[in-house]
């Protein structure tokens, strides 16, 4: 089968790529890079007017004239490559806006990949018009949305979240629904939502390329290793504010015996690299399941706090409560998980052990590429 792949989260493209290469497809990856994390591609873009004068003409533009440089420089970018772009058995986008720019070109790339190919799907991953709708009606217990309704984030901050409930992304939403074949969720918290859209097809365990992890979970000697990686963009958004509040009373009453590592908005390859040596990876705090920061720290034997919730649970019936720490907006209820590994560090073992596992058993790149090709047929 002849595959393109469009735009790129957290790896995500990259791992099924592999796994569908494996079993014997062609596969083809057209992405940006998805910002700093710079993940490669078979076709790379490269956005455009992102620092320097460049951008503060981009800002200049679109005030005067309402336009955006920078997407209408990726569309263009995008759409030299069309030779290449046409006969695929299948398409598959990111996202419904899977190369980050304004709806009216993302349609018009859309559009043209529909015209061009057999089929054409769509992951719910990353924040879309569903997604927020179903978190903006308060259909959770807790969401990304919670610092917005808390009054932690202004309107204008919660932008890049609120902008996919706004008319252009509706329209887009609209768009995509009645021109794709299916929509498949990458995770419980996109399953959620979509369990009302007529073009459900289920979800896609995230594909992680195990050869590419080994356990690293060191043994405790002294101190219990803390690894904190912060997404300045997506700071309150991951609930990064929260660990560090939980970090600073830990401290006060363990800082004897923890060692804490923070690192902010590496590239992928050194960041995979930046928590070898830790126990414990703080991943984020309003999930229900486990992105892809999460499950690759899980398939090196780490402690991770993410998202296990019920749902999760339940899901992928999983009768040990403990494949990860399940992390809500409580402060004092992360330190209390914190304060009870370090005192009991057999638990950090153990723990670790079940998270590999788990992986290993679910999310296999090759067996998730299996999932993905029978959803698509």
């Amino acid at each position: 089968m002849k595959i393109l792949l469009v735009g790129e989260y957290s790896r995500l493209h990259n791992s099924l790529k592999y796994g569908l290469q494996k079993l014997g497809h062609e596969v083809t990856l057209i992405a940006a890079g998805d910002g700093f994390k710079d993940f490669p591609a078979d076709i790379s873009l490269k956005p455009s007017f992102t620092n320097g004068l460049a951008k503060k003409w981009k800002i200049l533009w679109h005030k005067s004239f309402k336009k955006d440089l920078a997407s209408v420089s990726l569309a263009k970018e995008f759409l030299t490559h069309k030779n290449n772009l046409k006969g695929f058995d299948v398409v598959q986008l990111i996202n419904e806006s899977p190369l980050n720019i304004e709806p009216e070109h993302e349609q018009e790339v859309i559009q043209f990949l529909k015209e061009n190919n057999q089929k054409l799907f769509v992951l719910s991953c990353g924040t879309d018009y569903t997604s927020v709708k179903f978190a903006f009606d308060k259909k959770l217990r807790y969401s990304i949305l919670n610092p917005y309704f808390e009054n932690r984030l202004t309107q204008e901050q919660a932008q890049p979240i609120l902008k996919y409930l706004s008319e252009p992304y509706a329209k887009l939403h609209k768009f995509v629904m009645e021109n794709c074949d299916g929509y498949i969720a990458s995770d419980i918290d996109y399953h959620l939502p979509m369990q009302d859209n007529k073009k459900y097809l289920g979800l896609a365990p995230n594909p992680i390329i195990l050869d590419d992890f080994e356990n690293t979970l060191p043994p405790i000697q002294d101190k219990v290793v803390i690894f904190h990686g912060i997404n300045r963009g997506a700071y309150l958004k991951k609930g990064s504010d929260l660990f560090e509040r939980a970090l600073q009373l830990l401290y006060k009453s363990h800082g004897d015996k923890i060692e804490i590592e923070t690192v902010e908005s590496l590239p992928y390859k050194e960041y995979i690299k930046a928590y070898d040596k830790a126990h414990i990876v703080l991943d984020q705090v309003f999930s229900y399941d486990q992105g892809f920061n999460a499950l690759e720290a899980m398939a090196k034997g780490k402690v991770v706090f993410t998202g296990a919730e019920t749902e999760f649970l339940e899901y992928y019936q999983i009768e040990d409560k403990k494949v990860a720490i399940n992390v809500t907006p409580d402060i004092s209820k992360i330190v209390e998980d914190l304060i009870w590994l370090i005192e009991n560090p057999e638990e950090i073992a153990r723990i670790g052990k079940a998270a590999r596992a788990f992986v290993i058993a679910q999310h296999n790149a090759i067996d998730s590429a299996k999932k993905y090709l029978e959803i698509w047929s």
